[in-house]
């Protein structure tokens, strides 16, 4: 598995380089006992390592069987798997799974199934902790509706915390969406809600770890649909 930096995090690193070295320099320079500025240059060097393993992005290839397979969409656990009502866009009652990620996950998203996408939309709102059950409609999010190669439609929903204050998307409407591709980044911690129709399997079960792109959450009904 290769490991690069996402991008949304190259200007996040360059400008934090730059605030490091304005503060870690004249310590060197400047300030005596040498003891200080080493602690300065520690504590800038583990800051640094942690907002760069923020932002790392794995590439990965999911080798298991895909007809009509979800996989989870980001790294975390699973904190909510339950029958709701979903009425922004499907309108009926579906399987809620919500995996929430804490700022030590990796933070890009992947698409949960194969297909097309249907429908992105963004919507203003909160920033309360993403773990709270009314964050789902609360929050800042953005839904993105894929019809699945089954013919069902899956709703997958990233949503903002009390940390998160950027959700980006890079899902268009029209486009295919593909399991190992990136269908979004949110910074900074959160979580991603995906809703299934009725009567698909699930393998997980909340408190589970998931592996984003890779951990195989549920499986879809067979329609008799391969588009």
């Amino acid at each position: 598995m290769k490991v690069k930096i996402h991008r949304e995090g190259t200007n996040i690193l360059i400008i934090l380089l730059c605030m490091l070295a304005v503060v870690n320099v004249p310590a060197w320079m400047f300030i005596r006992p040498v003891a200080i500025p080493i602690v300065f240059s520690s504590l800038s060097a583990i800051i640094f390592l942690l907002v760069l393993n923020f932002f790392r992005s794995p590439r990965r290839h999911f080798h298991g069987n895909r007809d009509r397979v979800v996989v989870s969409s980001v790294d975390g656990q699973v904190v909510a798997l339950e029958e709701t009502y979903e009425s922004e866009y499907l309108h009926q009652r579906v399987i809620q799974l919500s995996v929430f990620m804490t700022v030590l996950n990796v933070h890009a998203n992947w698409f949960p199934v194969d297909g097309k996408v249907l429908k992105v939309k963004h919507h203003s709102g909160r920033f309360m902790a993403a773990y709270l059950p009314k964050s789902s409609t609360e929050n800042e999010r953005s839904t993105v509706v894929i019809r699945a190669t089954n013919g069902q439609e899956i709703l997958v929903r990233q949503i903002a915390g009390a940390v998160a204050r950027r959700i980006v998307t890079y899902a268009e409407p029209g486009e295919r969406a593909d399991i190992e591709q990136h269908m979004g980044f949110i910074k900074f911690g959160s979580r991603v809600d995906i809703y299934l129709p009725l009567g698909t399997e699930v393998f997980v079960k909340i408190g589970d770890k998931t592996v984003g792109g890779i951990t195989e959450v549920a499986r879809l009904a067979d329609t008799g649909i391969n588009e």
